[in-house]
């Protein structure tokens, strides 16, 4: 059985208190194999997921540039994978972590992760990585846009993506256009609106249509030019379409513009 697999609940504070945090980040250095990486990368992935300390004490011992110099050096398929979501968990309500990541040039590393022909499980994690690295942080959302990361992430709303590649890209264009006009602007000019309103027309799993229903709020907000996008899409006829009988209640209050900025 692997460490990852073992570490839950109180192992994770366990592993900490043994100073196993600082001997996972020295694994990750250069000249290390995938069969070192990929096993450190999931341990450290683990001991951040609902676990502040341990986030403060990976990015304490360094962790935040080890794990961008793994994604910057193009490793393995699997140990991306592990890395991006080893940064997704340290980057999830941790504005310190969302910082450093972005210093050490991580932002950018995970833009490059979502190029075509990439594998839908490194997708997934560096989408996902992309949302909690700018809920909070201004800053990182200018810099996706800046590096093209809107445009990427468009583009993995095409028909033949996983459920959960669109899921985790819906969800992070839903949070890179909050309180951000040029972002809702850029969605636009990246073919956006289209690609979410014919998400939605596709139908499919209510956590991708609930993200889905979030990213047009997201967008549309205070918008005057993409509320008139979606109407032009089939947009309005789409979502009242989703508002039939069985629908998550989630959803639901995304399509009915509950939620608030």
């Amino acid at each position: 059985m692997s460490l990852a697999t073992l570490l839950k609940g109180s192992s994770q504070d366990s592993v900490s208190a043994c100073g196993g945090v600082a001997a996972l980040v020295g694994l990750l250095a250069p000249g290390g194999t995938n069969a070192v990486h990929e096993p450190a990368t999931a341990a450290l992935r683990k001991l951040c997921c609902d676990n502040a300390e341990n986030r403060d004490s990976v990015r304490e011992c360094g962790g935040v540039p080890a794990l961008v110099g793994l994604l910057a050096r193009g490793r393995s398929a699997a140990v991306l994978e592990e890395a991006a979501g080893a940064l997704r968990n340290l980057s999830s309500g941790c504005t310190e972590n969302q910082s450093r990541v972005r210093e050490c040039g991580g932002v950018a590393a995970i833009v490059r992760l979502l190029a075509p022909g990439g594998s839908a499980a490194v997708h997934k994690q560096a989408a996902a990585a992309l949302c909690n690295l700018c809920c909070d942080d201004t800053r990182n959302k200018d810099l996706v846009r800046e590096c093209r990361g809107i445009a990427v992430l468009v583009a993995l709303l095409a028909p033949g993506g996983t459920d959960a590649v669109h899921q985790q890209a819906a969800g992070a264009l839903q949070c890179l256009c909050v309180r951000s006009a040029q972002n809702a602007a850029c969605v636009r000019w990246c073919g956006g609106i289209p690609a979410l309103v014919g998400l939605l027309a596709r139908g499919g799993p209510a956590a991708v249509l609930e993200q889905g229903a979030a990213a047009l709020w997201s967008v549309s907000f205070n918008n005057t030019e993409n509320k008139d996008s979606i109407r032009e899409c089939g947009g309005i006829t789409t979502l009242f379409g989703l508002l039939a009988p069985g629908g998550s209640a989630a959803c639901m209050s995304w399509r009915l513009g509950r939620c608030k900025a």
